[in-house]
């Protein structure tokens, strides 16, 4: 007896045979049963899935000699002539070596004659979309309204090439990629009938290579047994068709999300080194960030992730190292980088480029987002805080708001608001008492640090009362508050109070609606006279007063808050100073 390849050795021959296309073959045993046949359907789906399997079934379910019926007899004439296929009443056509006008013209002739031995007589054409329009326009009216002994069974890769014409005019039915979990299942079940011995891992290998396509998985696995013999393993999978092991797409993950780059650039080299396809590289690690970000956004729906019990674990490990939004950015990366990889001069050098630019894409944040930031920062309203990667505890906090310079030298989770004050706390000062305080509190922050006293200078201290200072900024100098609500300028003030005498007391800034009523300023004494350079020429009114460039503290300057504010949001760094 000649030697049958797997794929057609183990075709299925009922519908309990086919593998992972039950909401196909449920509805189609159901219209048997039911006695609701139509005349023509239209099985559509990747290669490899089953759709001419499917078709020839259900023929031979339709020409049964006592059917129709879903479970003929073994022995049944009639369906042994479909499996061999040399029955007189089943007519399989390829749509590709027959798509003329004159092919359809001679189906329709002989569609007109009763079946010589069967029930029906049934044309199953494969790939139908490359017939030309002009055949299909021939068949449309026998596909309409064909003789009661007539069905048609079309099956297609590309249904949108059918003219809506036809597809108006069929049942419909999609067949899905197989999930590799059954994939494997069933070449383990072919395996032990070739008497074959193949470790799990590369049963694995081969499902993944197969990309859901049944067929494709046999025909790998035939190949595979002429290699290796009685016994295979991952390592020969991989070999012969270039794959990279699961443990490898794992690695490269994990240093990705901990920004790891020699480790990237490392496990790429050795794939190239070793003749991986590189393309496959980048589909495989974007099918693993898709299966992390879909266990982020839909935790619990294990039937949407397609893996085995390893991955599953190292999902779970990886999903809590970076946020959904950076997953997204990731995959925007790896997305673009496998469109263009075809053309790519080098593909390593591309691969490792693109795998960089992933690492970098973690913390990224859009300009979009920069611009929101930055015009709610003008505005002087409360910023809320971007969320960071994901924690698994047992109860989720909401988002904190914040003003933008809280975000600077203190965890957001840590208020500002003044506290309750200790006991002891002397009484409020008088006017006169508090304004002598604020001018002493400010030629103390000055000789800390002149910036900051720069930006309080147009500030009012308006009480101090119960251990808390409050300040005011009036509605023209509202913006310069957000510079001076933080963390560093706190304790600042909160020494030089209490270097004052006012220990422990707790600041708070606030913003008025209406001016507040300012003391007249003392004009400040004028700086001795020398014969080496002229006195100064006096400031414009309403202008504030900047260190010459021969006192700027450039460490100072660095460490300022909005200065440090603005290098984070830009991701930049100071070169160049200019008073």
């Amino acid at each position: 007896m000649s030697y049958q390849v797997i794929a057609r050795k183990y075709r299925p021959q009922r519908f309990s045979d086919v593998v992972g296309q039950e909401h196909v073959t449920t509805t189609l045993a159901n219209a048997i049963a039911q006695n609701r046949i139509a005349h023509a359907y239209l099985f559509c789906g990747p290669r490899g899935t089953g759709k001419t399997t499917v078709a020839r079934i259900f023929a031979k379910c339709l020409n049964a000699k006592d059917g129709p019926k879903v479970d003929f007899d073994e022995d049944d004439s009639n369906a042994r002539e479909i499996t061999e296929g040399r029955s007189m009443d089943v007519l399989e056509i390829d749509g590709a070596s027959n798509r003329g006008i004159d092919e359809i013209r001679e189906l329709r002739e002989t569609a007109r004659y009763a079946p010589a031995s069967s029930r029906f007589k049934i044309y199953i054409i494969d790939e139908v979309h490359m017939l030309t329009k002009e055949a299909f326009n021939a068949l449309l009216k026998t596909l309409e309204e064909p003789p009661s002994h007539v069905k048609f069974m079309f099956a297609t890769t590309e249904p949108e090439k059918v003219l809506p014409t036809i597809l108006s005019r069929c049942q419909r039915f999609d067949l899905r990629r197989i999930p590799e979990a059954l994939i494997v299942k069933h070449l383990a079940h072919i395996a032990k009938l070739e008497n074959v011995e193949i470790e799990p891992a590369a049963l694995q290998a081969v499902a993944r290579g197969a990309e859901g396509g049944m067929r494709d998985a046999e025909s790998a696995l035939d190949q595979l047994i002429s290699f290796c013999g009685e016994k295979i393993v991952e390592s020969d999978v991989l070999s012969m068709f270039g794959l990279a092991a699961q443990g490898q797409i794992l690695a490269i993950t994990g240093a990705i999300l901990t920004g790891d780059a020699r480790r990237v650039l490392g496990e790429v080299d050795d794939l190239a080194r070793h003749g991986k396809d590189l393309g496959r590289l980048l589909a495989d690690l974007l099918g693993h960030f898709r299966n992390l970000l879909i266990s982020q956004v839909a935790a619990g729906a294990s039937q949407l992730l397609d893996v085995g019990e390893a991955e599953a674990r190292a999902i779970s490990e990886q999903t809590a190292l970076i946020s959904t939004e950076g997953l997204t950015r990731i995959m925007d990366v790896l997305t673009d980088a496998e469109s263009r990889l075809r053309d790519a001069a080098s593909k390593k050098i591309f691969v490792e480029v693109a795998l960089l630019r992933a690492i970098e894409a973690r913390n990224m944040v859009s300009i979009d987002a920069v611009l929101k930031q930055l015009h709610t920062m003008r505005a002087g309203e409360p910023v809320v805080a971007a969320p960071k990667a994901p924690e698994r505890a047992a109860t989720a906090k909401p988002a904190e708001t914040v003003s933008p310079s809280r975000l600077e030298g203190r965890p957001v989770s840590e208020p500002l608001v003044a506290q309750a004050p200790p006991s002891g706390i002397p009484a409020a000062l008088t006017t006169e008492e508090l304004r002598s305080l604020w001018q002493q509190l400010l030629d103390g922050v000055g000789r800390a640090s002149s910036f900051t006293r720069s930006y309080l200078v147009e500030a009012q201290p308006i009480s101090l009362a119960k251990g808390v200072l409050t300040i005011g900024f009036d509605p023209e100098f509202s913006d310069q508050m957000d510079l001076v609500n933080n963390s560093k300028t706190h304790s600042l003030l909160q020494t030089k109070l209490q270097e004052l005498g006012h220990p422990n007391t707790q600041i708070k800034f606030v913003r008025s609606e209406q001016p507040i009523p300012r003391a007249p300023r003392e004009a400040s004494p004028p700086p001795p006279p020398t014969s080496a350079a002229p006195a100064p020429a006096a400031p414009a009114a309403g202008k504030k007063e900047r260190p010459p460039p021969s006192e700027l503290n450039m460490e100072e300057f660095k460490n300022d808050p909005l200065i440090q504010k603005a290098l984070e949001l830009f991701k930049g760094q100071i070169v160049d100073v200019r008073v």
